[in-house]
């Protein structure tokens, strides 16, 4: 029997039925909400069949779930995916290390040594597969603390009919990671340094999506984890390490995952309600702790963002949260929007105690303060000689802090932390932890010195407009110019 095909509706029940290509170039619905599948596909029956699968192999038979084979055949899915991790430089692409009584899921060996390669370099082909399809242009419009702007970057560099803009704080991401962006200089992408936070990146990334006339005019698409091909992709690596330390399928394994922003945390959630035995999920935050805070209180309260060692999760609103207020909301867009809507005025939204009783069965959580953060690094360095970035001591140190509470050794000895960057990104924070510069892979080392270009503009979405506006309108001059000489050359030589 043929699969029904899954379609796609905002949280907030002002768009549904989408299919996933309007879904993935959606990226914000028209309503402000974001695109969830109608119904979180049912794997139980299949999952364990997929236990030998390469990485790649795998990240197709999830995708296959969520994509109709009617709008991406399955051998063309299959390519995109085999194509998306030959980068990688290790050959198991998401490799996990014991480390002590855990494990290290190292999601750092794809281009720009973070996790967010693994989702990036997948839908930077998945677009470039639509857009050759469909003869359409793409604008790019995405924020980063960090880690998703090289990403983006490095899986659109040079794509056809894709202009890549992507807004990143000023000041407030490390200097690797700025260079890592801003030393690309491929025509079509461009980088802005904006004079705020990243809350300030991601709400006028917001904002212009909510535009829907510049929005349509321009092509906008996302590549933030407000895009759901980005939850779709990262799903992969909970079932592929599960694999690794369940060969046989009869256990349960716990995940602890530094977010800030919710996605990498909610692909965990969708593997879970996709069948995954999966016995802890934790949230581990910074100071930036507006998650720790709700599942330890049932308040989501807005605070301002603190600058920390860990800058890719300084933030203040976590945008992927409304998925999971969605299902805590039993699915009811209506309240989600009218919940949403008082959130945006009040910067306040509480749940009932019913509903913070099953988001703490879903979820743990705990918050790494800053000096705890370095501690961590450090201990480990001297414990166990593994070096961690400082998200990923996040992830530790809240599996240390819910040792306790979760009886975790006993009952579910598989924990695994999220490793998201390679700590040389981090090399400053690392240092001051360790005494010594962490090993720097010589790729990484290569940006440090090298050319770079961006733009910086005032927090501002008119003036981001503007620089969009201009931008598009001078490349598209471009490219007309370039038909033109072309074309003259030809007459010239047929003549």
């Amino acid at each position: 029997m043929a699969q029904t095909p899954i379609r796609y509706r905002s949280t907030r029940g002002g768009a549904t039925g989408l299919t996933f290509e309007q879904a993935v170039f959606e990226g914000l619905a028209p309503d402000g909400g974001l695109m969830v599948p109608d119904v979180v596909p049912d794997a139980s029956a299949k999952w364990k069949s997929w236990k030998d699968l390469s990485f790649a192999d795998l990240a197709f038979e999830i995708a296959s779930l969520y994509c109709a084979e009617d709008e991406i055949p399955h051998a063309d899915l299959k390519g995109l995916m085999t194509k998306s991790y030959q980068g990688f430089t290790h050959p198991e692409v998401v490799p996990s290390v014991k480390v002590g009584d855990m494990y290290i899921m190292e999601l750092f060996h794809g281009p720009t040594f973070a996790f967010k390669d693994v989702a990036l370099q997948a839908l930077g082909n998945i677009y470039e597969y639509f857009l050759k399809r469909n003869g359409r242009r793409l604008t790019v419009l995405g924020a980063t603390s960090g880690d998703t702007g090289s990403a983006a970057i490095y899986g659109l560099r040079g794509k056809e009919n894709v202009e890549c803009f992507i807004l990143f704080p000023e000041g407030r991401v490390s200097k690797i990671q700025q260079q890592q962006m801003t030393s690309v200089l491929d025509d079509n992408v461009h980088c802005v340094a904006v004079q705020g936070t990243f809350d300030d990146c991601q709400d006028i990334v917001k904002a212009l999506f909510g535009e829907l006339d510049f929005k349509k005019q321009y092509g906008l698409g996302a590549v933030n984890s407000i895009n759901w091909a980005r939850i779709m992709l990262q799903i992969t690596y909970y079932f592929y390490t599960y694999y690794k330390l369940c060969p046989t399928c009869d256990s349960t394994v716990s995940f602890s995952v530094p977010t800030g922003n919710f996605g990498d945390i909610l692909a965990g959630y969708y593997a879970k309600r996709m069948g995954l035995p999966v016995k802890h999920l934790i949230v581990a935050t910074n100071s930036n702790d507006i998650l720790d805070r709700f599942f330890k209180t049932g308040d989501y309260d807005k605070h301002p963002v603190a600058q920390t060692c860990s800058p890719s999760m300084d933030i203040g609103i976590s945008s992927n949260f409304e998925r999971y207020l969605f299902y805590l909301f039993n699915e009811d867009p209506k309240r989600l929007a009218e919940a949403m809507e008082d959130f945006k005025k009040t910067g306040k939204l509480s749940v009932t105690k019913a509903e913070l009783t099953r988001a703490r069965a879903d979820f743990g959580s705990g918050c790494a303060p800053e000096a705890a953060i370095k501690e961590t690094i450090k201990t480990w360095d001297t414990k166990h000689g593994y070096c961690l970035d400082p998200h990923t001591a996040c992830g530790v140190y809240a599996v240390n802090e819910l040792r306790g509470p979760l009886k975790w050794e006993k009952e579910a000895p598989n924990m695994v932390v999220l490793g998201t960057a390679h700590p040389a990104k981090f090399g400053d924070c690392v240092q001051d932890a360790i005494g010594r510069p962490p090993e720097m892979p010589p790729a990484l080392g290569a940006v440090q010195h090298a050319q770079t270009r961006f733009e910086v503009l005032p927090n501002n979405a008119d003036r981001v407009r503007a620089h969009v506006e201009m931008t598009v309108g001078r490349r598209e001059r471009q490219a007309n110019e370039g038909v033109c000489i072309c074309f003259g050359i030809r007459k010239m030589l047929s003549g």
